[in-house]
C-alpha cells in the first residue's frame, strides 16, 4: 500500500507540531527529508507524520530535538513508551500485571494511536507499540525481536491476497491475537478471516471504539484501576472450530454423563457471543466500553471451558484433533 503524501500544513494538523517548528527541525536538525514538487512545495509521507508526532511528544517531555531528530520511528517509539511506561510498569509489577506488546501495520494508524494517546486509556495494563510497519509486505520482511501479543493491521481492501499475506505473517510470528481494520472487502474473505480467528472490523472507528476493540482482547476494565478479575491477562484465541465442537457434541455419550455435549455447546455459544460483542454496533463510547468488557468476559469464560473440554475429552477418550 503506497504511502500518502501530505503538504506541511497537513503534517502540522495531523501531528500537532506548528509549521514553523517543522521547518526548523528540518533545516537545522535534518529531522525530515521531504520530496519537493516542481513548484518547490514540500511533500511528506506517512512515516514523516508518525515521526513528527513522536518528536513532539518526546520534546514535550524533556528530550532535546538535537538528540532525537534523526532517530527512526521505531527507536522514537521505544523512547516514548519507555518513558511513559516506566511508572506504569512498576505499578503493574506490584499487581502482577505484565506489559502487552502491540505491533501496528499501517503508519497512519500507528500515528493515530500515538497522537491521541489512545493506549493511555487502557487502565490496569501497560500496552506498548513494539513495531510500526507501513504495510503488509514490509511486515513480512521485518525482523521482529519478539512476537507481539497483539497484531493490529490497517488495510484499505480485504481480498484473497490480503488474507494469504496475513496468514503468512501470523503463522510466522505465532501471534495470539490479530485485529484487522479495513475499508472495503469481499464478504466471503472477511468471513474466512474471522473463522481463522482474526478480529475483523470495518472502518471508520472512533478512537474510543479502537481502544475498546484492543481492550476486548484483554481481561481488563478500562474505566477503573485494576483490582477485580485479572487485569492485563491476554484472552486466548479460539482453540476449537465450530466443526470440531459439533463433532464432539454429536458423539454418543454415557447415559449418565453428557458432559462432552454440554461443554461443547457452551463453548459454541460463548464463542458466538464473544464475536457478537466485538461486532455489535456502538452508539456511544459507553456502548463500545460495555461491548469490549462483554467480549473479554465471554472470551475468558470460553477459554476456561476449552480447558474443561480437554479434561472431559481425556476422561472419555475423545480425540479432539481427529478430522
Amino acid at each position: 500500500m503506497e504511502s500518502s503524501l501530505h503538504r506541511i500544513g497537513a503534517v502540522s494538523a495531523l501531528s500537532g507540531v506548528p509549521v514553523p517548528t517543522l521547518r526548523v527541525w528540518e533545516s537545522r536538525y535534518s529531522a525530515f527529508q521531504p520530496r519537493k514538487t516542481e513548484g518547490q512545495h514540500r511533500l511528506y509521507d506517512d512515516a514523516d507524520v508518525l515521526r513528527a508526532t513522536l518528536l513532539r511528544q518526546l520534546t514535550a517531555t524533556g528530550h532535546a530535538i538535537s538528540t532525537v531528530a534523526r532517530l527512526d520511528a521505531n527507536r522514537l517509539s521505544e523512547l516514548l513508551h519507555g518513558q511513559r511506561a516506566a511508572g506504569a510498569q512498576r505499578a503493574a509489577a506490584r499487581r502482577g500485571v505484565r506489559a502487552v506488546s502491540l505491533a501496528v501495520v499501517g503508519l497512519p494508524l500507528a500515528s493515530r494511536l500515538q497522537s491521541s494517546a489512545c493506549l493511555d486509556a487502557l487502565e490496569g495494563v501497560t500496552v506498548r507499540i513494539s513495531d510500526a510497519l507501513p504495510d503488509l509486505p514490509a511486515a513480512l520482511a521485518h525482523r521482529f525481536e519478539a512476537p507481539p501479543d497483539i497484531l493490529l493491521v490497517r488495510v484499505n481492501s480485504v481480498h484473497l491476497a490480503t488474507h494469504a499475506s496475513l496468514r503468512r505473517l501470523v503463522d510466522g510470528l505465532q501471534v495470539p491475537q490479530v485485529i484487522v481494520l479495513y475499508s472495503f472487502g469481499q464478504d466471503a474473505v472477511v468471513q474466512s478471516m474471522k473463522l481463522a480467528g482474526m478480529i475483523v472490523r470495518r472502518e471508520p472507528l472512533t478512537d474510543a471504539e479502537l481502544v475498546e476493540l484492543i481492550a476486548s482482547q484483554l481481561l481488563v476494565d478500562t474505566r477503573q484501576p485494576a483490582g477485580a478479575a485479572a487485569p492485563g491477562v491476554m484472552i486466548p484465541p479460539r482453540r476449537y472450530s465450530d466443526e470440531t465442537l459439533a463433532r464432539v457434541a454429536a458423539i454418543p455419550g454415557n447415559v449418565l454423563c453428557e458432559c462432552p455435549r454440554h461443554v461443547a455447546e457452551l463453548i459454541t455459544r460463548l464463542a458466538s457471543f464473544e464475536q457478537y460483542s466485538q461486532e455489535c454496533l456502538n452508539n456511544s463510547n459507553e456502548d463500545a466500553r460495555l461491548h469490549a468488557q462483554l467480549s473479554a468476559i465471554s472470551g475468558s469464560a470460553r477459554a476456561l471451558f476449552e480447558r474443561a473440554l480437554e479434561m472431559v475429552a481425556q476422561h472419555e477418550g475423545i480425540d479432539l484433533d481427529a478430522p
